[in-house]
């Protein structure tokens, strides 16, 4: 495989160095396109991605088996670059020309391999070229842009040949059962109306090469079981919960009685959640466990510390002017390290050795003391940050990027569990407030980081508790989202927890979809604006589940129990 990218490189007539940035024009708009001798223009850059992967999928439905597949797949992402570095085919809004992605043989058949990489080549040149033509012409009649930046930064080239990824091999049979009796635990909890157990193992080999001379070879390895289940309350509003467990191979997921607790947790939740009051908007103070918090800080302040969303005319650049300023309480720090591949004992799976661009992964200190120091860097320069720190990444068929990794963030200000309880219930009194809020667990959320919107989040909760000043048990309720502008957030943290958790899941954005990982501890914040979230007008089913009469309701009761996150809280105080 290995060979047949680099013998790639000669499809185009061209040469394994590229020119260098010194003996390219000064702009690209006196470049044109074709030479004096009406020759197409050479690419000054081309890169090769080949992801081979092989996998196992496994998913149960209502503890039967729904699906149960392997298959490999191996898939080419063609990288062209036309022009030269200070402006080629992917500047401003074209920046998805420079990939064009060519399925390949799965056999080692070099005349085949050899041929699905030219064409690869050869329309991935076409694209890029195309593209190029409309970046001179834009040039040539738009203003002048603020960040005057290159649009590829120049990097030595890497070089690192790592073992190759095994294919998965697992006990296709036990792990169906697991599945199977995984997804039918929801069967004795008659209000669960949906539910999915999902496994999956993929080992995948990633192959780099590049013009510039870089070879990488490097294995990735990861098993996930994500358990889904949904229920309705009587008002329509629908609900659901969802755990992932991750490790790098089927037998690092945790032991079958941990995932039985699990799924019946999610039961006992949903049952609880259905039966609990919808919440009122709410603006005051509130904790975030530390997984809530991961993804909180992920969704809030990780995109914004992307290095793209420095530049351009589209982007809201809501911390670009503010390196070496307070943007986090002094008490706060934030780095990004890819490198490190376990927080205590749970994987990360945000970890890489290198990124989509061929670039070492780097540990990045981001905040340092709450002072903001840096950005997430791809191969795409921004004012005063010309060079990548190994945070390019992206999904099959895009462009990399600046994405996170591993978020890690850290505080020297932090108390006990009861502490931060009782600091909840004093500033709720200090507020006027006859409740704080305790977020237990949070889905997702999105931020909006483009100037033509507000710059705002919307994050998701599932399991949400207002925490009595008065004394009164803390009261399980639903229906709510966390909304707010990242300034504001941020600078409204007054204190944390003294023990981390980890937030293990996948990224969605331009590049594609990633797999991340967020680490943080609890957060006590003295303002936190909720509203309420759209609510269904569906009614619940009119029949019941089909065998729920067989089991009675002996479960529902259980229901009313606190979450184990909740639990804990609980018992601090």
């Amino acid at each position: 495989m290995t060979t047949e990218l680099h013998r790639a490189f000669t499809s185009l007539g061209k040469s394994s160095s590229p020119p260098s940035p010194v003996d390219s024009p000064a702009s690209a708009t006196t470049t044109p396109a074709t030479s004096s001798a009406d020759k197409p223009l050479p690419p000054y850059f081309l890169s090769y991605t080949v992801r081979d992967t092989s996998f196992v999928s496994i998913r149960a439905l209502y503890g039967a088996l729904a699906e149960s597949s392997a298959g490999r797949a191996r898939v080419a992402d063609v990288q062209v670059r036309v022009g030269d570095p200070k402006l080629d085919n992917t500047h401003g809004t074209h920046r998805g020309a420079a990939v064009n992605s060519q399925q390949l043989p799965l056999g080692d058949d070099r005349e085949a391999l050899a041929r699905s990489l030219w064409v690869a080549t050869n329309t991935g040149y076409g694209n890029a070229l195309d593209s190029y033509l409309r970046v001179q012409t834009e040039a040539e009649v738009r203003a002048k842009e603020e960040d005057t930046s290159p649009d590829f930064s120049s990097q030595e080239s890497q070089t690192h040949i790592g073992a190759v990824a095994p294919q998965v091999v697992i006990d296709r049979a036990a792990w169906e059962q697991r599945v199977r009796e995984l997804s039918r635990i929801f069967r004795d909890y008659p209000d669960v109306y949906q539910n999915m157990v999902f496994l999956t193992v993929q080992n995948e080999t990633e192959y780099f090469t590049s013009s510039e001379g870089s070879q990488i070879v490097t294995p990735h390895l990861q098993a996930r079981i994500v358990a889904v289940a949904v229920t309705r309350a009587d008002d329509g509003m629908d609900l659901f919960r969802a755990q992932t467990f991750e490790a790098p191979t089927a037998d690092g997921l945790p032991t079958e009685a941990v995932l039985e607790s699990a799924m019946r947790e999610l039961g006992k939740s949903l049952e609880a959640l259905r039966k609990a009051p919808v919440t009122e908007p709410f603006d005051g103070p509130a904790i975030l466990s530390g997984r809530a918090a991961a993804v909180f800080f992920h969704e809030v302040l990780g995109h914004r510390l992307e290095g793209q969303r420095q530049r351009g005319d589209e982007e809201g650049q809501t911390f670009t002017k503010d390196v070496g300023k307070p943007i986090l309480p002094d008490f706060l720090s934030v780095a990004d390290d890819p490198t490190v591949s376990e927080f205590g004992s749970t994987w990360l799976s945000g970890s890489y050795q290198y990124d989509d661009e061929g670039q070492k992964a780097e540990r990045v200190d981001l905040i340092q003391d709450g002072v903001l120091k840096t950005f997430l860097m791809s191969r795409l320069p921004i004012a005063s940050f010309g060079t990548s720190n190994g945070h390019g990444r992206a999904e099959e068929d895009h462009v990399p990027t600046g994405r996170q990794g591993n978020l890690i963030v850290t505080s020297t200000k932090s108390v006990s569990d009861s502490e931060l309880r009782k600091e909840l219930i004093d500033e709720a009194k200090k507020q006027g407030k006859p409740y704080g809020l305790y977020f237990e667990d949070i889905s997702s959320g999105f931020a909006v980081t483009q100037r033509s919107s507000p710059q705002a989040f919307q994050v998701i909760p599932l399991v949400v508790w207002r925490v009595y000043v008065d004394g009164r048990p803390d009261e399980l309720v639903r229906g709510v989202s966390i909304v707010g502008t990242p300034l504001a957030a941020m600078k409204s943290i007054i204190a944390t927890g003294d023990k981390s958790e980890v937030f293990n899941g996948e990224c969605g954005a331009e590049s594609g979809t990633i797999p991340v990982s967020a680490v943080a501890p609890a957060m006590l914040l003295s303002g936190i604006e909720t509203q309420r979230q759209p609510q269904g007008i569906a009614r619940p089913p009119i029949l019941p589940i089909p065998g729920a009469e067989k089991q009675g309701t002996g479960t529902r009761d259980q229901g009313s129990e606190n979450g184990v996150g909740h639990q804990k809280l609980q018992e601090a105080q």
